[in-house]
């Protein structure tokens, strides 16, 4: 069991882990060389150019202003200058709540914190039923609730500080809804316009036997929007031209960079070696290798793009159908299309940037049997992923390496090591393990089906949370593999389980301690480092890199992570809650983490992540559900631990204190959550009114005319894709049916006009 002095050396490696991490990042972003690796974002703005291109030569690579680092530390008020509103515009919506996500974190911890040791803390201190006990326990325990006597009016203390903590919570859980919907709304109400605006996303189109998909969908809309449907744009299952299309990108960057190193030495041609990764094979000219790759593969590229235009196959029964207002898009993607339900389904289209292309070539009916196969294998990998964890963890106690090498006794058993071990290995242990874990979970949510990016990180996001309750929280406060902690649920009572749970509890408080600092100072730290991008940008760049658009794609700007940081974020929350009224000496701990990752994450949305797609804050939602499980957490595994204290008059006043939880999550979903998933029909027709004043000749066909065109028909370089292109734009225009009865034709077809008759005239002659 950690005692002090190990929590003690634990806080002191992390800290002085974490100030070597901040100095280095401080000195390392001053030098030319790595400027983009810190300041990427500024680049693709085109707001910033490279130092290293202009003055003498040492200066190209190291800063030589020693005034610049006597304001090396500046970073942290120029992180914290800019305002909200210029956040939002600078780095979009997403990115401004998200760090919204931290400051939440702060509002409700803070306070939080000031009342525990200044009520909670006395109260189980001045208590001496651990001293008097024959347990095993250290100066943190005295400061918990294990302190307190068996049956103590005490408790009464503990019961009163829930309330309190809880009601302050949803407080400030209410209050943050509330701003962060208006600032959705605000945002899209104030925004430029996307297609996305105009655009609903139509799955499961029936099939036809006398109409191909984009028939069908004209038809359909002619009948049923008539007033309002604009255009619409076919989806390919493109994923092989794609492929291609990437490949030969490739061998064309490789050909400049021969070709640039011939023309900088012409007295010998450029070799290479055709077998893997250019190590192995046949010795060939690599200028006419390549050139003679890309003739090959231009050929493949025409050849699939005519099976992509006349392979019916390759038509999926979807489409992204365009309108003429933002109103008439809104009424389509938040109604029924048809009496079967389960046919004509209509969505928001994600915006272009958002868009997962893979996955629209996956056939609608397969998607229930994909998530079905996804949630067997989530709930095996959950399970058993616990026994690696959990061998670790044995193997980073004493007790455990006392048993697998007993000739270490002597050395472990030193106050230093024994520290070290405890106080610090378990956690390090833990984040090593966790590193794949974002990488496996975002395969599942792919192979799941989901259309968009926000879409694929939201999902992963959940299936991450889900696995830390279970691997990370429960996984260590009670003893055993999961597999062993699922029997022991399931072989008692649904009301032992609190009791289990809250047992131990207030036992595990050291190990989050260690993790705490582990993973969220020292981490946090190392994050702003960009360590792992540091190295690889300056190994490209002097491997690979063999053009300025090379130099471009090996900044690796990245994004703010919604998938890892968001359930990393809710962790903390769940520690935090569920140890305020239990070892309130743990929340100083979970200020520090909030309030460092709030500077850090700051910092590098402004100057590093480029954020891939702008989904307008649609995962607050998630973080205000998740937040909210984490205090009912809280509050029942305090009702379990109050219930085996023997405080049977005041344990019963806890049980309230979930429902009222639970009834507040649902007003707080009534009231604020329709604002993330609908568009108020008045909102449509108010800025639809503004434009029209504004822009009354605005060309909307030709503005959306291809935004939602697969991005391998949008490539510049490529003459050939233009006949396809006009194809893809044929498919907008009106087509004549070829049904039997024509009396879903609205109107005369442009193609054939003299004999498709108007929607009265065909009424007319079917009488």
């Amino acid at each position: 069991m950690a005692t002090l002095g190990d929590i003690g050396l634990a806080a002191a490696i992390n800290i002085i882990s974490a100030l070597i991490f901040l100095v280095a990042f401080a000195i390392l972003r001053l030098q030319p060389f790595n400027d983009r690796v810190y300041f990427p974002k500024w680049y693709l703005k085109g707001l910033r150019h490279s130092p290293t291109h202009s003055g003498a030569f040492v200066a190209k690579f190291v800063n030589v202003d020693w005034r610049a680092y006597i304001r090396f530390l500046n970073w942290i008020p120029d992180a914290l200058k800019m305002p909200e509103p210029e956040l939002i515009d600078h780095a979009g919506l997403d990115s401004a709540v998200y760090l919204r996500i931290y400051l939440l974190g702060l509002k409700i911890f803070v306070p939080i914190t000031l009342l525990a040791w200044a009520i909670l803390v006395p109260v189980n201190w001045t208590n001496s039923t651990l001293t008097k006990s024959d347990f095993t326990y250290s100066d943190i325990d005295k400061l918990s609730i294990s302190n307190v006597p068996l049956g103590s009016l005490r408790f009464w203390t503990h019961i009163v500080m829930a309330y309190a903590f809880s009601f302050w919570t949803c407080y400030v859980l209410k209050t943050e809804y509330a701003k962060v919907a208006a600032m959705r709304l605000q945002f899209v109400a104030s925004e430029k316009r996307r297609p996305d605006q105009y655009t609903v996303l139509v799955r499961n189109v029936p099939p036809d036997a006398d109409e191909s998909v984009s028939e069908c969908v004209e038809h359909f809309f002619l009948v049923n929007h008539q007033d309002h449907y604009l255009m619409h744009q076919g989806v390919y299952n493109a994923n092989k031209l794609a492929k291609l299309v990437k490949e030969k990108k490739s061998k064309q960057n490789w050909l400049d960079y021969y070709q640039l190193k011939y023309s900088r030495d012409q007295s010998k041609r450029p070799m290479m070696k055709t077998g893997f990764l250019g190590c192995f094979g046949a010795k060939v000219d690599a200028i006419e290798h390549q050139i003679a790759e890309i003739e090959r593969l231009t050929k493949e590229i025409a050849e699939e793009k005519q099976r992509v235009e006349k392979d019916p196959k390759s038509t999926m029964p979807a489409s992204f159908v365009s309108f003429k207002s933002r109103w008439g898009a809104a009424v389509c993607a938040q109604t029924q299309q048809s009496r079967n339900p389960t046919l004509w389904l209509t969505e928001w289209a994600p915006e272009p940037r958002d868009v997962f292309w893979d996955n629209l070539a996956i056939p609608y009916v397969s998607l229930t049997i994909r998530k079905l196969i996804i949630a067997v294998a989530f709930f095996f990998l959950t399970f058993f992923f616990m026994i690696p964890i959990a061998f670790v963890q044995t193997l980073a106690s004493l007790e455990g390496i006392r048993k697998k090498a007993p000739f270490l006794k002597v050395i472990i058993d030193e106050p230093f090591i024994k520290a070290f071990i405890q106080g610090f290995l378990p956690g390090i242990a833990l984040k090593i393990f966790l590193i794949f874990l974002p990488t496996i979970l975002m395969m599942m949510s792919k192979f799941e089906g989901w259309l968009s990016i926000s879409a694929l990180e939201r999902k992963s996001a959940s299936k991450y949370y889900i696995f830390t309750i279970v691997n990370v929280f429960l996984g260590n406060i009670i003893a055993g593999a999961a597999f062993e902690q699922l029997s022991t649920f399931l072989n008692q009572s649904a009301n032992q389980i609190p009791k289990t749970i809250g047992v131990a509890v207030p036992m595990k408080a050291s190990f989050f301690i260690t993790y705490i600092m582990v993973d969220g100072w020292a981490g946090i730290a190392g994050e702003i480092l960009r360590l792992k991008p540091l190295i690889f940008y300056h190994l490209k760049n002097f491997f690979l890199v063999k053009t300025e658009k090379d130099r471009e794609e090996a900044m690796d700007p990245g994004s703010v992570g919604f998938n890892t940081g968001e359930p990393q974020i809710q962790l903390y929350f769940l520690l935090g809650l569920v140890y305020a009224v239990v070892t309130p000496f743990l929340l100083p701990f979970i200020l520090v983490f909030f309030g460092l990752a709030y500077v850090v994450y700051r910092h590098q949305i402004i100057n590093v992540y480029n954020q891939e797609y702008e989904s307008a804050a649609a995962f607050w939602p998630d973080v205000h559900g998740r937040i909210i499980f984490a205090l009912c957490f809280s509050q029942l595994s305090l009702l379990g631990l109050l219930s085996t204290k023997h405080a049977t008059q005041s344990a019963p006043f806890l049980i309230a204190l979930p429902v009222l939880t639970i009834s507040f999550h649902l007003y707080c979903k009534g009231r604020y959550e329709p604002a993330f998933t609908k568009y108020p029909i008045q909102e449509a027709r108010m800025r639809d009114t503004l434009e029209q004043a504004r822009e009354p000749n605005l060309n909307l066909k030709g503005y959306l005319q291809n935004a939602y065109v697969h991005p391998v028909f949008k490539d510049d370089d490529e003459d050939e894709d233009e006949d396809f292109m006009m194809k893809l734009e044929n498919d907008s225009v009106l087509v004549p049916t070829k049904r039997q009865s024509r009396m879903n034709t609205p109107v005369p077809s442009k193609v054939s006009a003299g004999s498709s008759p108007s929607l009265p005239d065909a009424v007319t002659h079917e009488h």
